[in-house]
């Protein structure tokens, strides 16, 4: 089984947060089958943790996660933080977690900017 787990860095303001949960839903009815589950995790102020995602899909017998920070530059949070909490997790034999890159490296995103700014023009 595979897993997609986006890892947002959550938000006192639940609304917030909300709208992460509504992006997974929304890759999870576009992922043509690609990954069994898509889920979220937070690294602060939100649950569930990043270890807490990541041990819920180890339960659910997933063996391949991939992991994808939805943050737009490789800040502290892309460096160090979201690594050191995957590592916190006792990764059982046979289960594989990889950190895919930010978001924010994405070819896409110029695209992205360019279709954002002519929804106002």
């Amino acid at each position: 089984m595979r897993a997609l787990l986006i890892v947002a860095h959550g938000s006192r303001r639940a609304v917030s947060n909300d709208e992460v949960r509504a992006l997974c839903n929304a890759v999870a009815a576009r992922d043509d089958g690609l990954y069994d589950n898509v889920t979220c995790a937070f690294l602060e102020l939100a649950e569930p943790s990043i270890p807490a995602g990541l041990e819920a899909l180890i339960k659910k017998g997933v063996r391949d996660i991939t992991v994808v920070p939805y943050f737009l530059s490789a800040g502290r949070h892309v460096a160090e933080d979201i690594p050191a909490e995957v590592a916190k997790v006792a990764v059982p034999d046979g289960v594989h977690i990889h950190i895919a890159p930010y978001v924010g490296r994405s070819e896409a995103m110029a695209d992205l900017l360019l279709e954002q700014g002519r929804s106002t023009a």
